[in-house]
């Protein structure tokens, strides 16, 4: 369901949280793409509840326009609130789901696809979370200046126009650290709603997420 949560510097947010369902197994924020809080990306909340898992989706446009969620198919308006967004803001925003995740107890991990991919990564260097987990995440080049803090995973396509393999090779340099996997498969490929989706790439990559997860939320 959709809740209220406020960031540190008091801007008031809307964030979509999914109950775990069993024995509560720790938190997880998942970041979005640039088309906002959508649909699909609420399924896939469902299916990490399903696990165990309390999972939270912070509206990271909400400073810019409040609710807003886009097509998938009007890049240029999608594009256009993602390049209005500031980052410190998104990190203040990330940190205020996180914070509600932890309060309830336990560890927190977070998972992000496409620009919320590159976000994961920034919020693995900075913020109090256990683990990321990028899915295509762009704009990786803005985020070499920091080393990790915490276990990274990331998912990409060997064919994926967004993230071309010389950037992830430059990540995989500059982050030592991070685990990666390559996919036959472009960009958005764990998205079922879209036409790059994957269902082969889709399923090992989250099947690999779910075995993360469980070694670093664990305890």
């Amino acid at each position: 369901m959709m809740q209220i949560i406020t960031a540190s510097d008091g801007h008031i947010l809307d964030c979509w949280f999914e109950a775990p369902v069993g024995k509560r197994l720790g938190g997880i924020v998942i970041l979005q793409e640039i088309f906002g809080v959508t649909d699909q990306l609420k399924d896939v909340a469902r299916k990490y509840a399903a696990l165990g898992y309390e999972v939270a989706i912070p509206a990271l446009f909400d400073r810019i326009e409040r609710g807003s969620v886009v097509a998938f198919d009007d890049f240029e308006r999608a594009r256009s609130l993602m390049m209005a967004s500031d980052l410190s803001n998104n990190l203040k925003d990330i940190g205020a789901a996180i914070q509600a995740l932890a309060a309830n107890g336990g560890k927190v991990a977070v998972i992000g696809f496409c620009w919320g991919g590159g976000l994961a990564l920034r919020t693995a260097q900075t913020l109090d979370v256990a683990a990321g987990v990028s899915f295509y995440g762009t704009r990786l080049d803005q985020y070499l200046d920091k080393p990790l803090s915490v276990p990274f995973l990331g998912h990409f396509g060997l064919s994926d126009d967004h993230v071309p393999v010389e950037m992830i090779e430059e990540a995989k340099a500059a982050l030592p650290g991070m685990e990666v996997h390559m996919y036959e498969a472009g960009h958005a490929f764990a998205n079922e709603a879209r036409p790059s989706y994957v269902a082969s790439a889709a399923e090992v990559a989250h099947a690999r997420t779910v075995e993360f997860l469980a070694q670093h939320l664990a305890g």
